[in-house]
């Protein structure tokens, strides 16, 4: 069966292009159009649409508050198009939270000067989305949204970086919300050198969920890896740091790993680790599909701290990260798994279960906690 997609833009000659690329292939369907928020949410409820692919900025209403009101009435997949500018990253950040799954540059040069890489791209995000679990009432969106976009232009939604000196209560988002479900037993306590968090596609959510339950005195320092554009990953870090009580930045060549203290991986680059604690950054190899990757942290984590390590998958298509939990797996360290039911996409934490890399597998509102009660 045909996947059904709704097609939300202002733009005449982007609708177009979308439908077009969409329509080539045989196996999704475009059964709609909508030209603002409004009219995505009565297209939503009447054609019920296994994809929705909406821009952000439009008249009437704004795709970040139409994403808020379809995940509210009729979840679906949402695939945002964003622009890959710090303020884009910004609002596609906003819009995620909102509920959207996945996002892709909006670039009409690329459209023109290689169709077929945008239409593989295209067509490849939205047969993955139509499988995800905010299809199927598998995730549950929390009720309580965090730094909600108001219905305004890019440019308003610019704000300066936020100061770490004082640390945001925990927002009620991070509540639990997910139905109970069997998991593995309470971790190990263990006094790791180092936590270390590889994900994908619905992986800000998942982190800020995961990153927002820990206290600022947390013991061990952290690496986070999330496939994103360069210029996604510093405004990244600088939701994820005004949100947390540890602290959170962009890795930089050269940073030292503490407790209480988060590092992105930077989209476009490579983060590795040395035996000192030290931060290596280095440049993307075009031989790699992911930049960061996490097979790359994971590796030289465990080439690094042996058996003193603490990994943990969470939700994302492909399987990256299962390579570098096996070597982590070899020197004695430990890996956790993202369940299926909290994912949103089961792909990356499936890897590493199926390979029976696993030593526990946890809903995501458990592994904050779990963190905390494993490092000593």
């Amino acid at each position: 069966m045909a996947v059904k997609v709704l097609v939300v833009d202002d733009s005449g000659f982007f609708r177009r292009r979308v439908s077009e690329i969409l329509s080539t292939d045989p196996n999704i369907q475009v059964v709609g159009t909508a030209t603002n928020g409004r009219e995505a949410i009565d297209q939503a409820l009447a054609l019920k649409p296994d994809v929705i692919t909406m821009d952000y900025e439009m008249p009437m209403m704004d795709g970040i508050t139409a994403v808020r009101h379809i995940m509210q009435r009729c979840p679906t997949p949402v695939l945002m198009f964003s622009s890959l500018t710090h303020e884009g990253a910004r609002v596609t950040l906003d819009a995620l939270d909102a509920g959207a799954v996945d996002y892709l540059p909006k670039n009409f040069e690329d459209i023109s000067r290689n169709p077929e890489k945008v239409k593989q791209l295209l067509c490849e995000k939205v047969h993955t989305l139509s499988r995800s679990n905010r299809r199927f009432g598998g995730y549950r969106q929390p009720a309580a949204p965090v730094a909600a976009a108001p219905a305004a232009s890019v440019s308003s939604l610019q704000s300066s970086a936020p100061s770490t000196s004082a640390r945001a209560p925990l927002p009620s988002r991070v509540a639990a919300t997910q139905a109970p479900a069997p998991s593995s037993p309470a971790p190990r306590r263990k006094p790791y050198k180092l936590v270390a968090i590889g994900t994908s596609t619905g992986g800000p959510v998942a982190l800020q969920r995961v990153l927002t339950q820990l206290p600022a005195d947390f013991p061990a320092p952290i690496v986070l890896v999330q496939h994103m554009p360069a210029a996604f990953t510093k405004a990244f870090a600088e939701r994820l740091d005004k949100l947390c009580r540890i602290s959170v930045k962009e890795a930089e060549d050269g940073d030292i790993l503490r407790p209480g203290l988060a590092l992105l991986a930077p989209g476009g680059k490579q983060l590795m680790i040395d035996g000192r604690g030290a931060v290596k950054i280095l440049p993307g190899d075009e031989r790699l599909n992911y930049k960061p990757c996490v097979d790359i942290t994971f590796g030289s984590a465990a080439k690094s701290y042996g058996d003193k390590v603490l990994a943990v998958v969470l939700t994302g298509m492909g399987a990256d990260g299962r390579e570098g939990a096996r070597l982590l797996k070899q020197s004695g360290s430990h890996i956790w798994a993202q369940d299926e039911a909290s994912c949103v996409i089961y792909g990356m934490p499936m890897a590493i279960v199926k390979a029976n890399l696993a030593d526990a597998v946890y809903g995501l509102d458990e592994i904050g906690r779990h963190l905390i009660e494993a490092c000593v």
